[in-house]
């Protein structure tokens, strides 16, 4: 796997950053730890879940880093891990698996668990656990009360929508493509591993679909990947500012896991294209609602890069994967790097869905120039094993 080069550095604007000293760094390999462990694929490109593991165990085993060492490589490599029936892991575990995953694959010692803008919002007490985010659809009606209306309203009279959505505004409702994004990459210092459990489900529905941003990338023609390359996005969730204006709470302003991840201005800039440090492969990054404005290029292309990255997640179902939850205590891990995920709002008078998210950290988001693509990377292990093979065979050379 190709190295890779870390160019953190900040030019004072709150959010941007800019190039920085390259500092290499070597694409991680896994040790083997868990293939004593039963799993399968979900499909070929995307998705891998284990069988009668108990995390906790992990947790606890005396090799314990080689073992969480070898999930956080194998959680990269392959986008999102399922674990089924995670009862002995509370939220206290959880965010002691998340945070070590992050450790044990390289991640700044200053990068912590994520603590959500929006964490007090809806609380009548103090929250006891700013690092758990609790999934709960009827909170986020609460934090965006008033708000989704008046941006329906305002894209349809500014031309945000289609042809046929400016025509039939309803259609606007049925575009759960919306839905696809990867966490808090209006965040300077953005996720690295998320972990989501579900305690509470409905009778059926609820599903999470996860897609590969490394195969998004492969879709691409060279000479476009090219252009990409050179690109940067602003990143930025202003809707939550008009939410909290509109419903009279505050924000999260304080430090949010890292210490570059603080005040109300929700606004960052990041590569397009991102190299994932443990992989060492390219990824659309510039996927979702947090993606503002494609920088250098004019409103109407960046609308139209931005829609052309959905179409090809939406259009090419063998980059997806589509989780069912099972039971309570199912859990799932994703790499935010070069994974997305979208929510599946189709449970309404089914019953409640609730869940406990730890959001770790990660590095700031950088393309490395020499990194290669997941295709080219697995194309070249496929091709010296073969060359390998040549040599070993009955007649061949030794």
């Amino acid at each position: 796997m190709a190295p890779s080069a870390i160019a953190p550095s900040q030019d004072g604007i709150s959010g941007a950053t800019t190039p920085g000293k390259q500092q290499t760094r070597t694409a991680l390999k896994l040790s083997g730890a868990l293939e004593q462990f039963e799993s399968r694929d979900l499909t070929a490109v995307i998705g891998t879940e284990f069988k009668n593991v108990q995390l906790v165990d992990w947790l606890s085993a005396p090799n314990s880093d080689e073992l969480l060492r070898d999930l956080a490589i194998t959680i990269s490599q392959r986008n999102v891990v399922v674990f089924r029936r995670q009862d002995a892991l509370d939220n206290d575990l959880q965010k002691v698996l998340v945070q070590r995953l992050g450790e044990l694959s390289g991640k700044p010692s200053t990068s912590k668990l994520h603590i959500h803008p929006t964490v007090n919002v809806g609380a009548t007490e103090p929250v006891k656990d700013k690092e758990i985010s609790v999934i709960d659809s009827t909170r986020g009606r609460i934090i965006f009360k008033g708000v989704q209306d008046r941006e329906t309203v305002k894209a349809s009279n500014t031309g945000a929508f289609s042809r046929s959505q400016k025509t039939n505004p309803r259609l606007t409702k049925n575009l759960l493509s919306d839905q696809w994004h990867s966490d808090i990459t209006f965040e300077p210092i953005p996720s690295d591993y998320a972990v989501l459990r579900l305690t509470t489900l409905p009778r059926t529905g609820g599903d999470t679909m996860f897609a590969s941003g490394y195969d998004v990338y492969d879709r691409i023609s060279p000479p476009f990947q090219k252009l990409l390359e050179g690109l940067t996005a602003t990143y930025g969730q202003p809707k939550f500012g008009k939410a909290a204006a509109i419903n009279g709470y505050k924000l999260y302003t304080e430090e949010r896991g890292a210490p570059e991840n603080v005040g109300d201005k929700l606004e960052a800039i990041h590569p397009v294209v991102r190299t994932n440090p443990v992989t060492g492969w390219k990824s659309i990054f510039a996927v979702g609602h947090h993606v503002q404005h494609i920088n250098g290029v004019t409103e109407q292309e960046s609308r139209s890069l931005q829609d052309w990255f959905l179409r090809l997640i939406v259009e090419n179902h063998d980059l997806q994967v589509r989780v069912h939850w099972e039971n309570q205590n199912d859990l799932v891990i994703w790499d935010n790097r070069s994974t997305y995920h979208a929510a599946t709002p189709d449970y309404q008078g089914l019953g409640t869905r609730t869940g406990q998210r730890a959001v770790s950290l990660g590095e700031r988001p950088y393309l490395d120039p020499a990194s290669i693509s997941r295709r080219e990377d697995l194309a070249a292990v496929e091709g010296a094993s073969i060359a390998l093979l040549s040599l070993t065979a009955p007649g061949g050379d030794s």
